[in-house]
């Protein structure tokens, strides 16, 4: 230890002797190599006095030369000679077996890649040649330091593309490569594989899917280590984004699937945590197909902390099935919401009963088939939307033919059963039957096949969309179809009752056949459940059956004109055939895509009519997202989560509350209203605060009538919360309150006191923030009501105790002037002047006096109020200020003439006879006893803002 002072004593000597005797971290300006530049030192040449210190014993002289680097190119760059000499000096300090010498040198690259870079022309291939080996060399060094120093420069130099294609391609990803082998050390392989999934984003998208995407899939399944594979499922997203769909699709969803399923539980946490990344590389077949059961894995994870991350993204990831086209929903580039109508199919309109013109009954649907589908999907008219003619509208029911199986259109997002608990409209609201032999419908249309197309938004299956395909019985049920259409062409009442049980006991035989299978896969189960609720549908068919009259069948229908025989029998077997209905939806192409348009089937009679079926039913209806989602999602609500999952996940369902919105669309809120009104009054109070700082954008989202309907009444309940709520609301008061219909804002106007009370008086910058938002919505209201409701909440807010809270205040005042002057209220405006003048100019305060001062240097200013309303009512007590017995009083008054009133065009007129009074009111306030007051009566006025002349009167 003795040996340490001298060794200080020895460096601070060699510093003294190369010229640092002034060196430290202070000397920014200061060349680290100044000392080469000495002359006459050992009388050598600079190059030669480089080389010796470059290869001295003491490391400090090499740390030096390698700190310098930049410098000492810079300095031989005239000469390519001597470039060259010093560029193979570098390399063989690049060989310097102290490891800080080293890491000194990496950390000069990035700079002298910079400088070669400008100097391209002069040194094109010196940066390839000498600098990119040391670096490739430095990621296998021994050292930890310098491999962490060399990945970061690598990654700086790929982010400012300072490094060539060939080079990437030839000399970096080979190294990586063979760091990330399996036979590479652990510590290489994780650093490796970090690297390549960073530098991915930097590179083109063929080089990634060519040289890195091989390797990344094997390291997925990588056995020994579990930190290689943590660090693939962490940055998976990142990969897919870089090699775009196709390659995701094809190469990478697989192993993220093995990766989901590792055993590991950091390695699930970590899929989950990039679940949203991965979905947005994926197309909507495959995001619903495919990802959404293996989230739903996911959220069912037996780690809490799976499941914990899982919800935490259930939100992002719903967002990721927006659809702006199907919601109405557009976002502009400044980030503001766009509303447009729904894209609705051309053919949507036959779901009114008559083709389209030009037609002529041969529409094919391979149009709905999603990519790459052999089986185009079937649909069916269903419920007229909104504002459709009752002569056109209604249920429109098509039966299986001789040619084919009728397909079932209730694509709804509950179970089958529950397709029988559709709203139904009222009697003399239905249109007429078409005639089904015209229109025949198979299961596999050719080409010149013609069927109905519903409504897009009406029209979804989460079984047909996102479970895994059934085993194909089709084989089966057709014959059993085929047996049964003879004695559909007569339709009687006995024998559609038989074909009713002969249904049940074909459904019967394929659950018994998937029941072995239904222990160890749960898209077995999920199957299952399906065919036992479509059972239980034919089941319960087949009860109300007898109850009804043969007649009723027709009275489910209003015929328009009189119908045939043939129309009638065709009603009654549709009423009849509930159970070839749930089959058939088993039966339908089961290739994901976009869900078909159209979800209607007439309703049984006994069941049309319960309103608690009904209203659980309508819930279920959205075809945006797989229905497990939403089911998962609007459970985040369920207090019994937040003791297996997190404490929190009330909190997380609020903040993607919005975007889960945007990507329903407002035509399905109702999924979301009951959701939304629990996280409103859930205990804690960040909930309700994360949901009042985004209502303004929830309420652009739904439009005037959901949010008047649902929203105003949680956003009174904020107004009586607590501060940390209520200021949710407060910043985005006037976002909310324009949104809202004329009516419905007026309403709020007398809540709007509820924002003057704080539960803590020392809160002033809540009053603060009030004062702002109500000067932005004096544009919402009219002058009668700004004087009824707004101005007395103005007027205290003019009288805090706490003065900013008072300036921002006095610009209130202002524009609640300019809000009464600019609408020709001039009676409203004389008013609140008398107000102000009771108010202010009296007060026994000095500080409302001096506000009276400030609002009438404002008023002049901003030229709100009429030049001759101010002389005539403002201007007396603005100038019998000069005998108010405070300084503070006239020196603002000072300013307020000197600066602002006097230079005016109105008062610098000679022949104004109030020019006269003012003067006097200037002299004598120059001849005040006290110097400040003096002072600025003398002063020249110079251009400055008002919001100066307040920034100085508070300084004072």
């Amino acid at each position: 230890m003795a040996e340490i002072p001298l060794y200080f004593v020895d460096l601070q000597d060699d510093l003294d002797d190369y010229g640092f005797e002034d060196y430290g971290p202070d000397c920014d300006n200061m060349r680290v190599t100044a000392f080469l530049d000495i002359p006459g030192q050992d009388n050598l040449p600079p190059l030669t006095r480089l080389e010796k210190y470059a290869f001295s014993e003491n490391i400090f002289n090499r740390q030096i030369i390698a700190r310098g680097l930049l410098d000492i190119f810079r300095d031989f760059s005239n000469n390519e000679e001597d470039f060259l000499t010093v560029m193979e000096i570098v390399v063989r300090l690049s060989e310097d077996a102290e490891p800080t010498v080293r890491t000194e040198l990496m950390e000069q690259i990035p700079a002298i890649a910079g400088f070669l870079q400008e100097n391209r022309s002069d040194f094109p291939a010196e940066f390839s040649e000498y600098l990119i080996p040391i670096v490739v060399r430095y990621l296998t060094d021994p050292n930890n330091q310098v491999r962490k120093s060399s990945q970061e420069v690598l990654l700086i130099l790929l982010e400012q593309d300072l490094i060539f294609q060939h080079d990437i391609e030839s000399k970096v990803c080979p190294i990586l490569l063979e760091l990330s082998a399996a036979d590479s050390d652990d510590e290489y392989k994780v650093e490796a594989v970090s690297i390549i999934c960073k530098m991915a984003s930097m590179l083109s998208k063929s080089t990634v899917e060519r040289l890195l995407l091989p390797r990344f899939c094997e390291l997925c399944g990588d056995g020994k280590p579990f930190q290689v594979r943590k660090v693939c499922a962490t940055n998976f997203g990142d990969i897919c984004h870089a090699v775009g769909q196709e390659a995701t699709e094809k190469f990478l969803i697989p192993k993220f699937f093995e990766l989901c399923s590792d055993n590991v539980w950091g390695m699930r946490k970590a899929c989950a945590e990039c679940f949203m990344a991965v979905s947005y590389s994926t197309s909507p077949a495959v995001r619903r197909a495919t990802l959404s059961p293996l989230f739903i894995r996911l959220v069912s994870d037996p780690c809490r902390w799976v499941r914990q991350a899982a919800f935490q993204s259930l939100g992002p990831f719903i967002s990721t099935f927006a659809n702006p086209s199907r919601a109405g929903l557009y976002i502009r580039e400044d980030g503001t919401l766009s509303i447009r109508p729904p894209a609705r199919d051309p053919d949507s309109e036959l779901a009114s009963g008559s083709p389209t013109p030009g037609s002529s009954g041969d529409t094919s649907l391979a149009r709905y088939a999603p990519a790459g589908s052999t089986k185009p999907l079937q649909m069916e008219p269903d419920l007229p939307t909104e504002g459709t003619s009752t002569e056109t509208s209604g249920f429109l029911h098509i039966t299986s033919s001789s040619k084919g199986l009728m397909e079932n259109p209730v694509e709804g997002s509950a179970l089958v059963g529950a397709e029988l608990a559709r709203p139904s409209l009222e009697a003399g609201a239905f249109s007429e039957l078409p005639d089904v032999n015209a229109h025949p419908i198979s299961r596999h249309p050719g080409p010149d096949s013609w069927a109905f197309p519903g409504s897009s938004e009406d029209m979804f299956s989460n079984f047909l969309y996102w479970r895994t395909p059934l085993p194909d019985i089709s084989t089966d049920l057709e014959l059993l179809l085929s047996e049964a259409g003879p004695q559909e062409e007569h339709c009687s009442r006995p024998e559609t009752v038989h074909n009713s049980c002969v249904a049940r006991s074909e459904i019967q035989k394929v659950l018994d056949s998937l029941q072995e299978h239904m222990m160890n896969d749960p898209d077995v189960q999920a199957q299952v459940q399906v065919l036992s609720a479509a059972l239980r549908a034919a089941q319960l068919d087949s009860v109300n059956e007898p109850e009804s009259k043969p007649t009723e069948g027709l009275n489910a229908v209003s015929i328009s004109e009189p119908s045939s025989a043939s129309d009638n029998q065709m009603a009654l077997s549709a009423s009849s055939s509930q159970n070839e209905l749930s089959v058939a939806r088993i039966l339908q192409s089961t290739d994901p895509g976009e869900p078909p348009d159209g979800t209607g089937d007439h309703l049984e009679t006994g069941q049309r009519h319960d309103p608690i079926l009904l209203e659980e039913n309508k819930s279920k209806l959205q075809d945006i997202i797989p229905q497990p989602l939403l089911d998962q999602y609007v459970s985040m609500t369920d207090p019994a989560r937040a003791q297996t999952v997190d404490t929190d996940i009330a909190k997380h369902c609020a903040y993607s509350l919005p975007g889960v919105a945007l990507t329903l669309g407002r035509q399905n809120w109702h999924c979301l209203k009951d959701t939304y009104e629990m996280l409103a009054s859930d205990v804690q109070w960040t909930v309700r605060r994360t949901l009042a700082f985004s209502i303004h954008e929830l309420a652009a989202i739904l439009g005037d009538q959901l949010t008047a309907a649902d929203l105003v009444p949680i956003f009174n309940g904020f107004l009586k919360d607590l501060d940390e709520v209520r200021i949710g609301i407060l910043k985005h008061l006037y976002d909310f309150l324009k949104l809202l219909h004329e009516d419905k804002r007026r309403e709020c106007l007398y809540q709007l006191q509820e924002f003057v009370v704080t539960g803590n008086s020392r809160n002033w910058r809540f009053r603060y923030e009030l004062a702002e938002q109500l000067i932005l919505i004096l544009e919402l209201y009219n002058p009668n009501d700004v004087y009824d409701y707004l101005m007395h909440i103005a007027l205290k807010l003019c009288a805090d105790k706490v003065s900013e809270v008072r300036w921002i205040s006095f610009k209130l005042v202002v524009a609640i002037l300019q809000k009464f002057y600019s609408n020709s209220e001039s009676a409203l405006g004389l008013n609140f002047i008398n107000e102000l003048i009771m108010r202010f100019r009296h007060c026994s305060k000095w500080v409302g006096r001096q506000a009276f001062a400030f609002i009438c240097q404002a008023v002049v200013s901003e030229e709100c109020v009429p030049v001759d309303q101010f002389v005539e009512h403002l201007l007396p007590s603005l100038l019998s200020l000069a005998s108010d017995p405070v300084p503070n009083v006239r020196v603002l008054l000072a300013k307020a003439l000197r600066q602002t009133l006097l230079q005016k065009a109105y008062f610098r007129n000679a022949g104004n006879p109030h020019l006269e009074v003012v003067e006097e009111t200037i002299l004598t306030l120059q001849s005040d006893r006290d110097q400040d007051v003096s002072f600025f009566a003398t002063l020249e006025p110079k251009r400055r803002n008002i919001t100066d002349t307040t920034v100085l009167e508070k300084q004072k």
